[in-house]
């Protein structure tokens, strides 16, 4: 049984609104983000290539999430470039990570069909890496450097 279908279409839909409003899409930045992220698929030992996700950040006011980008992990399995020093505020940001797609074309199932890591900023001029470990049946993160 495959796991996540109703995600896979807000999937496909969220890559669309991602060609359609280019704004949104991760694109090459001048410098370095101050915001990383590095998915390791620690069940085969290997990067997490592949894998679809998106960045929010939260209203303070409101309590709503707001598109920041989407992207897909590159061969070592980060996404560069997820935002600019510029647009990189004190806050709440939540990264969302497609699992199920990325088990799935590898011939797999998945326990978890997504996973979402919320986490806060206080200092927007420090570097934060937020790394997904990741399994069919397990994940885990940890705020890393």
């Amino acid at each position: 049984m495959s796991c996540g279908i109703a995600h896979m279409s807000a999937y496909r839909l969220q890559q669309l609104k991602g060609h359609i409003l280019p704004g949104n899409k991760i694109t090459a930045m001048a410098g370095p983000s101050p915001l990383t992220t590095h998915v390791l698929n620690t069940a085969m030992g290997v990067p997490g290539a592949n894998m679809g996700l998106s960045l929010y950040r939260q209203d303070p006011s409101t309590s709503t999430w707001s598109l920041i980008t989407t992207g897909i992990t590159n061969a070592d399995g980060r996404c560069p470039g997820l935002i600019t020093t510029q647009m990189f505020t004190s806050g709440v940001y939540r990264l969302h990570f497609e699992t199920a797609q990325y088990w799935e074309s590898m011939g797999e199932t998945c326990f978890y069909p997504y996973v979402e890591i919320v986490f806060t900023t206080n200092d927007p001029g420090k570097k934060y890496h937020v790394p997904l470990l990741l399994s069919r049946f397990s994940y885990s993160t940890y705020r890393g450097s």
